[in-house]
């Protein structure tokens, strides 16, 4: 049995408030079915009212972006890499993260676009403002369409280790008897591993080091897109400083506020353009006129010139 939900026109307007969505949301059939994230420790520190609202925000912006996928023909579709994705034990994202990199063709250097390359491949990457603890989370659209939510407000490197962090939930197969706590330990080295590979650490930082300079892990952050913490992680990971070297450098970041806010200018914030792009050509080749595009866009046109 269907039924059917009547709003007053006040009501369907502070609610597009509220949850920081489109009027045209609740007006419209919806083309997205989102399956909440898997119970993992960051995402239980969301509070169940903040959940729905990043997923209202995603529904939302979801629905405009298949939307304009199939008016111009240009649905993707995401098929897990042809990798032994397999972990026993966590050294072995090491060798899944440059797997993974061949895979995609994306060789060893720096990825300057996280979000852009990761959509390339048929992911869907979401920016949303959340005031609640909360850096990134997996959602599935359609039963078939894997989407990464980020938190816009943290710096550019945060975003792009959390983009690594969630890639990893999506392709990785842990061992059924683990726990939370071991999986995200694990999707964390990968994301690491992911943004820096092991030989490029090695090429940078050398084979074995006694201490780390913080100006040269500031060069390394902006040269890779990889916090200066994380950097550090990397080198005592992969057994390049100690153990006491690494405690050290944390001490250090802790004591001057730099476990919040790293010195010296942040890293640029990810971003994707692939929604406006499908959308500025459909408008161009005549498939939509301006006032659909701008309701595919969520915005003016002229504020997205301006923009770009």
């Amino acid at each position: 049995m269907n039924v059917i939900w009547i709003f007053s026109a006040p009501l369907l307007i502070q609610l597009s408030k509220d949850f920081n969505v489109s009027l045209q949301f609740f007006l419209r059939p919806s083309l997205v079915t989102l399956t909440a994230p898997a119970n993992r420790c960051h995402t239980t520190r969301l509070s169940k009212q903040a959940l729905i609202n990043i997923k209202a925000h995603v529904q939302e912006w979801l629905e405009r972006y298949i939307t304009i996928e199939k008016l111009s023909g240009e649905e993707q579709k995401f098929t897990r890499p042809g990798i032994d994705r397999r972990i026993t034990k966590i050294e072995e994202v090491e060798i899944v993260a440059i797997e993974l990199r061949k895979y995609w063709k994306l060789g060893l250097d720096a990825i300057r676009n996280l979000s852009e390359i990761l959509e390339s491949f048929g992911l869907k990457v979401g920016f949303v403002q959340e005031d609640k603890p909360f850096d990134g989370l997996c959602l599935t659209a359609n039963e078939t369409i894997p989407v990464i939510v980020i938190q816009e407000k943290i710096s550019g490197d945060r975003q792009r280790l959390s983009l690594a962090h969630e890639l990893a939930h999506l392709i990785l197969e842990f061992p059924r008897n683990w726990k939370n706590k071991d999986i995200e330990r694990t999707a964390f080295r990968f994301a690491g591993a992911f943004l820096v590979p092991e030989p490029m650490v090695i090429k940078e930082l050398g084979a074995k080091r006694h201490f780390l300079d913080i100006d040269e892990l500031h060069f390394l952050k902006h040269k890779y897109g990889m916090s200066m913490q994380a950097w550090v992680r990397r080198a005592y990971d992969l057994e390049i400083i100690s153990k006491a070297a690494a405690v050290n450098l944390y001490r250090e970041f802790r004591k001057r506020g730099w476990h919040l806010s790293e010195p010296g200018e942040s890293y640029p914030d990810e971003s994707s353009s692939r929604l406006e792009r499908l959308t500025l050509r459909a408008l161009r080749e005549g498939v939509i006129n301006s006032e659909r595009a701008r309701e595919l866009l969520g915005k003016p046109l002229p504020q997205l010139a301006s923009q770009l």
